[in-house]
């Protein structure tokens, strides 16, 4: 590939369309916040719902204003868990949601949920969530093409160490080969990483999954130290935070653990609200590992193709970087080694696929 046709195709990706064709891969992304609006409207219809039943109000209620000053409270506000009066309506939402996933041009996602978020008000059984969830998204998923993988999310704010034990051991007896990894998320200021090291060291010792911490989204880096330090995280969340401290940057380029950062997220929850000084394009620049994701898109109004945007206008990103980025994305992932030499493999002929499509 000619330098001249990767900076044609730099300008070019400015085109939105062009830039949903282009193969991406996504590690961080929460299923919970990635629901499709239709769907929601009419399960609040359904279950008669104290909503608004205009459709626009409706929107209003459930997205992130464009265009709308960094509001943490206001994000937060955004999140539901009352949508479901029946597992049908978990598995609807989930099917119709995951379906529209490939539309934004992932050749592979690992897509994260929580089983307490559908369970919580109607106390379903976790683990007949946990199965319902992934065989609505592995449906959805054959029926577009989508190559799809699975993180656990267990909040902070919702379960001590000890019940996420509890749980945790219940999952394993599943035996589901396309949960490859656990995460830890929620409130990082009230509930830090320190009050989960019991439960990470079980995660660890049983030795099945990978482990993803969210740290320094919101808090400085001595929170990614002790996730990687004590809650041996293999991949961080965000960690916008180590920006400011180029100790830990060696030690995450040293390790080989990957910063999943989401610029318009950070904007909007205030983690960082001066998008053209997002560190994304400053980390990946010293060789710090990073990626590209979207975090919440339908709480957000805004998904991964507009992540892609807003990096390509705000930090000049080139055709060989954005490449670069999910080559080394695919390195992140938690599949095997040898899932991730043949995930290479397909990656690079679909990079060149879309460039003999759109040259």
């Amino acid at each position: 590939m000619s330098a001249s046709l990767k900076n044609d195709f730099s300008k070019s990706l400015l085109d939105k369309d062009l830039l949903y064709k282009f193969p991406k891969i996504e590690l961080h992304r929460h299923l919970e916040g990635t629901f499709d609006l239709d769907t929601l409207y009419d399960l609040s219809i359904k279950n008669d719902l104290d909503t608004p039943r205009d459709k626009v109000k409706f929107k209003e209620y459930c997205q992130f204003p464009k265009d709308h000053d960094s509001d943490f409270l206001l994000f937060l506000g955004k999140f539901h868990n009352n949508w479901y009066k029946s597992l049908d309506d978990v598995s609807r939402v989930v099917f119709n949601s995951v379906q529209n996933i490939k539309k934004e041009g992932h050749h592979y996602i690992e897509l994260r949920f929580s089983p307490e978020h559908y369970a919580l008000v109607n106390d379903f059984d976790r683990i007949d969530i946990t199965k319902l969830v992934i065989e609505a998204s592995d449906a959805a998923a054959r029926q577009t093409g989508l190559n799809i993988k699975y993180l656990l999310t267990f909040n902070r704010g919702k379960q001590t160490a000890e019940e996420m034990i509890d749980l945790y051991k219940k999952m394993l007896d599943l035996n589901i080969d396309s949960i490859v990894g656990v995460d830890l998320a929620g409130d990082e200021t009230n509930y830090p990483p320190e009050a989960f090291v019991k439960f990470f060291d079980f995660v660890k010792s049983i030795g099945i999954h990978k482990i993803d911490i969210h740290a320094g989204e919101v808090t400085d880096s001595s929170q990614i130290w002790t996730a990687i330090d004590k809650l041996h995280a293999d991949r961080i969340g965000h960690g916008v935070s180590a920006i400011h401290d180029e100790k830990l940057q060696l030690q995450l380029i040293e390790r080989q653990i990957y910063l999943c950062q989401c610029v318009i997220s950070n904007f909007q929850t205030a983690a960082w609200s001066d998008t053209p000084s997002h560190p994304l394009p400053r980390l990946f620049r010293k060789n710090v590992p990073v990626s590209i994701s979207s975090d919440d898109p339908t709480i957000q109004n805004a998904n991964l193709v507009d992540d892609y945007f807003t990096i390509i206008k705000n930090f000049d990103f080139t055709f060989k970087e954005l490449v670069k980025i999910n080559m080394n994305t695919i390195e992140a992932s938690f599949l095997s080694e040898d899932q991730k030499i043949r995930m290479k493999e397909s990656y690079s002929a679909a990079v060149n696929l879309f460039v003999r499509e759109n040259s």
